[in-house]
């Protein structure tokens, strides 16, 4: 069930592991910043890039998460009979959380088990829909395919990044994430766009109102043949 809006770096900045797949292990206290290295209207090639630089990070406990909005109620059906599977959860005051029983939208419902009465959305769009900590590889074909014109994301977490000696940088895990934005630039998806961007995530060490670890941001996306195109995005 899901529980509020799914953010891209929520479960890795919770947990982190070393890169050789050890134990876990508790993190101190620390933010990621993403980095746009890839942008096109291509869907398929934005999934195949991102996959790519998924991949030079991916490791034993890697797993994908998706996450969208949809603002009309026609959308959501549309989305729920092709997965099913994906919870669905309705815009909501408050006040609704004290009430009993709670209206299936407003807890989050799975898409075989939503309601087919218009007027059950009424005040709950847009309605957002996720699927947490799925194996790498099981969601992202389907969900890029029904995603339409509608603005999500697409992301792969529990990577581990490797050291980059040349360029002084230790690799991490606690944040190393990859985030395909669709039809979107921005990580709050508050903005519709006619493409997608990949972004490239590492952990936040500002000086001074600079990002110091930008330059791995940037080796990172090099060993995979992108380059950042743009400023950092903070959650």
């Amino acid at each position: 069930m899901p529980t509020g809006r799914g953010r891209t770096g929520t479960r890795s900045s919770q947990i982190a592991m070393t890169c050789d797949d050890g134990p876990w292990q508790t993190p101190h206290m620390s933010n990621d910043v993403a980095y746009p290295v890839f942008r096109t209207p291509d869907l398929a090639l934005a999934l195949s890039t991102a996959r790519r630089l998924m991949e030079f990070g991916r490791c034993e406990h890697s797993e994908v998460s998706v996450y969208a909005e949809f603002r009309s109620v026609a959308e959501v059906w549309r989305v729920a009979k092709e997965l099913p599977e994906l919870w669905f959860q309705g815009q909501a005051d408050h006040e609704e959380f004290e009430e009993v029983p709670l209206k299936e939208l407003v807890v989050g419902v799975q898409g075989r088990d939503l309601p087919d009465d218009p007027a059950a959305y009424e005040g709950r769009v847009p309605v957002e829909c996720e699927l947490f900590d799925l194996p790498v590889g099981s969601m992202e074909d389907a969900f890029t395919a029904v995603i339409g014109e509608n603005m999500g994301e697409v992301n792969w977490e529990m990577l581990c990044w490797p050291d980059a000696p040349e360029v002084g940088f230790h690799g991490e895990s606690k944040h190393a994430a990859v985030t395909l934005l669709l039809n979107t630039r921005t990580r709050e998806l508050d903005e519709p766009a006619d493409d997608h961007t990949v972004l490239v995530h590492v952990r936040s060490h500002s000086v001074d109102g600079r990002q110091m670890r930008e330059p791995y941001a940037q080796w990172l996306a090099r060993q995979v043949g992108l380059t950042v195109i743009g400023p950092g995005q903070r959650p």
